[in-house]
């Protein structure tokens, strides 16, 4: 069965970076895509961004764009999202999730079929 592991989460100051790596394994993941959502606490799952296992294609929220970058090694099977200027509002439970979703749903989580279990990331100010 599908299986996807997060790590990389951790406690980081306000300004610092840290980079999630997503594995992913179980299936050809060749026409999905990985999208990371996050969780802070008292607040609703959010889209942070997703990229296309074939192609590369990307997407992130709007209010992320240019700190949060996806990336994905083919070989590995493994998506990252590095997170450069992290804010103590960035503070959240990171998941990576996958599916068959497609341009035009990557924000919409209950298109993802498979989700990790989750990594903490905390940002201290």
């Amino acid at each position: 069965q599908v299986q996807l592991v997060e790590s990389g989460g951790g406690l980081v100051q306000a300004g610092g970076s840290l980079r999630l790596s997503c594995a992913a394994s179980g299936r050809t993941f060749s026409n999905y895509a990985m999208g990371w959502f996050r969780q802070a606490p008292g607040k609703e799952r959010e889209f942070v961004a997703a990229i296309r296992w074939s192609g590369g294609s990307t997407d992130y929220a709007d209010s992320l764009k240019g700190r949060f970058t996806i990336s994905k090694d083919n070989a590995k099977n493994t998506v990252y999202l590095q997170m450069n200027s992290l804010k103590p509002e960035d503070t959240a439970i990171y998941y990576c999730a996958t599916g068959r979703v497609f341009s035009g749903g990557y924000h919409y989580s209950p298109a993802y079929d498979y989700w990790g279990q989750g990594t903490q990331v905390t940002v201290s100010s």
